[in-house]
């Protein structure tokens, strides 16, 4: 079990980020565990052509049999939103005679011994860890980025906004309970139940700021294999059975008669924010069509919009709620 040890000040300073870096590392595990992550083998299935162009016999490596990671290919985000490029350089700034103990952590404790090509590659670590960053960033440059990554991010971003707000509205106490059943949290002592591992730790978090990360690959509460590392804690994302697919929204026919087709699935998917980039992809129109639509609910006051970061979020006003047959949730 691993307990945060967090004062008032700590509270305070606790925050949310999202890591690209962080969720391609831990997308390695849907090549090697893909039964785990279920709603997003469709996603990956698209992807595999462009996956068995690399050569992936490193990549692959680096998950142990436990689903276990190396700490040091999920660095604690710096901001809210870190670029990929400037999180794979804190993974190459890695002092190369580190590497071999950060490799052993992950992976001695449940194999006894180091996959092949990681061990004969520790002759050289410094060239290892160069072709670890290298590989990490083709995967992200070939497979990810082009069409994943910014689907996903759309949903990453409304899980933080609501977050965000149950914090501010109900209290720390309320979001560690919302966040995963594996969090615990009393007297001062956020604790993440992990009784399938023995692997057992407090960390003091004494103003560095608890980094609270939500991933697409993770199917509870997790955070770094040691406890020296910064803290943070990984926990899985809403809204992900959005990313299984295009699937229709159910539309109440009352409603579509109203504001018509277009509009009235806009208003179906918007119990939860969600940005142009997003909807646009589940409905399988254009940003520019969705956005036409969106000006004019908006404009009628039907759905609120926010900034989030760089992105624009949408979300169905207590109005769109009343013409859509139900209520938000949160």
């Amino acid at each position: 079990m691993h307990r945060f040890k967090l004062d008032l000040g700590d509270l305070a300073t606790t925050w949310f980020a999202c890591s690209p870096i962080q969720e391609a590392a831990l997308s390695l595990r849907m090549w090697t565990h893909p039964g785990h992550y279920a709603l997003h083998s469709a996603a990956f299935e698209r992807l595999r052509p462009s996956f068995e162009r690399l050569d992936s016999s490193l990549l692959l490596s680096l998950v142990a049999a436990n689903r276990w990671i190396p700490d040091f290919l999920t660095p604690r985000p710096a901001s809210p939103w870190p670029d990929f490029r400037a999180e794979l350089a804190v993974v190459r700034a890695l002092p190369p005679e580190r590497l071999r103990g950060e490799l052993e952590q992950t992976f001695l404790p449940h194999h006894q011994v180091l996959p092949a090509v990681l061990a004969d590659g520790l002759a050289d670590p410094a060239r290892l860890l160069a072709r670890i960053a290298d590989a990490l960033e083709e995967y992200w440059e070939r497979c990810l980025a082009p069409a994943w990554w910014p689907r996903a991010r759309a949903v990453l971003e409304a899980d933080l906004v609501y977050r965000s707000r149950v914090l501010a509205q109900q209290g720390a106490a309320a979001l560690f309970a919302d966040l995963d059943h594996r969090l615990r949290w009393a007297d001062g002592i956020l604790s993440i139940d992990r009784r399938w591992t023995e692997w057992d730790g407090e960390i003091t978090v004494d103003g560095r700021g608890l980094v609270l990360v939500p991933t697409f690959f993770a199917r509870g509460a997790v955070t770094m294999i040691s406890n020296d590392r910064a803290p943070q804690i990984g926990y899985p994302a809403r809204g992900q059975a959005g990313m299984a697919g295009r699937r229709p929204p159910v539309i109440p026919r009352a409603l579509e008669r109203l504001v018509g087709a277009p509009k009235a699935r806009l208003l179906a998917l918007l119990a939860e924010p969600a940005s142009t980039t997003d909807l646009a992809y589940r409905l399988g129109v254009t940003p520019g069509a969705v956005s036409q639509h969106l000006a004019v609910l908006h404009a009628t006051g039907l759905v609120t919009r926010a900034r989030h970061g760089r992105s624009v979020l949408y979300r169905r006003s207590p109005l769109g709620d009343d013409l859509c047959g139900g209520t938000r949730h949160g």
